[in-house]
């Protein structure tokens, strides 16, 4: 029997956000949180030891924070690069669960530092482009591949692949472009696999994502972001990672999310669908001023 109620639809619910050290996996996990779910979050960066990318945050801070919201959090280190580490955790998540898993969020990623912005993809280190693809694809894959048939098992559940934009314009660097395409792909191809199962799986796209490295970016906080607009205001349209966390959530909370399953959603989208707004009461819809303010800029 589930404990779920109208302000708290998740309750009962199990989740894995995989990468929700920060930026959009984190505000992924709190919003799963104050649905009540308990969310496994996972990824490298630890009280004790940081990962490549050297940022403060780190697990244990995320899912406290999912506890505080009003979920149960629970921080596991987990590289999911490595099969035989992301099988034991879903051998521990069916453990600790009874077998439950409802909610899959594969938003890994560490590719920021492997990027190089403007550089024609032969100029490109080869290395750092191949390394991006090991950590932001292939670990989707082996997460997803480990953590499906738990959700086989139950009937039901959502696969959620974060990715960044949905239209077919080109990203400004081929590695990043085609890391994020393929999440896409693999959301469509997962859907067309799991759909016989009972299961639903969607690619995900925030809009302009104020991550924690995006805030230090512009050299401010959440409390003075507006600030930056003076520096980029574009900046003034972005959104929290909550925003897409609350699309998360209402996605995992909908009965009938199979009408979705197979698509590539974005946060701006959901939001219209389901009426939920940002932590501040506003409804950022990255994709109409994407089109109205940045695309002219870019084609003149």
């Amino acid at each position: 029997m589930s404990d779920a109620t109208d302000d708290r639809p998740l309750a009962g619910h199990v989740a894995l956000v995989a990468g929700a050290t920060r930026g959009a996996g984190r505000g992924i996990a709190v919003e799963l949180g104050a649905a009540g779910a308990t969310v496994y979050c996972t990824g490298r960066t630890t009280r004790e030891e940081r990962s490549p990318m050297n940022r403060p945050e780190t697990i244990e801070d995320t899912a406290e924070l999912v506890t505080s919201a009003g979920g149960t959090g629970i921080a596991v280190r987990v590289d999911h690069a490595d099969p035989a580490t992301v099988r034991a955790l879903a051998a521990r998540i069916a453990a600790d669960q009874s077998g439950r898993l409802d909610v899959v969020v594969n938003d890994i990623w560490g590719g920021d530092p492997l990027t190089e912005w403007e550089t024609p993809f032969w100029r490109h280190d080869l290395g750092n482009g191949l390394l991006l693809h090991r950590q932001a694809v292939e670990t989707h894959l082996v997460t997803a591949h480990a953590m499906a048939p738990l959700l086989i098992a139950r009937g039901s559940g959502l696969l959620v692949e974060l990715t960044d934009g949905v239209d077919a314009r080109y990203r400004g660097s081929l590695f990043y472009d085609l890391a994020k395409a393929a999440t896409i792909r693999i959301a469509v191809g997962a859907a067309a696999d799991l759909r016989p199962y009972g299961v639903s799986a969607v690619a995900l796209s925030p809009g302009f994502l104020r991550s924690e490295a995006v805030l230090d970016h512009f050299g401010v906080t959440e409390q003075t972001w507006r600030d930056a607009g003076a520096v980029d205001p574009h900046f003034l349209a972005s959104e929290t990672p909550r925003y897409v966390g609350r699309a998360v959530a209402a996605l995992a909370a909908d009965p009938d999310v199979a009408r979705f399953s197979g698509q590539a959603l974005t946060s701006w989208g959901l939001a219209a669908t389901y009426g939920f707004t940002d932590v501040d009461g506003s409804r950022p819809d990255w994709g109409t001023y994407y089109a109205t303010h940045v695309a002219p800029e870019s084609d003149g």
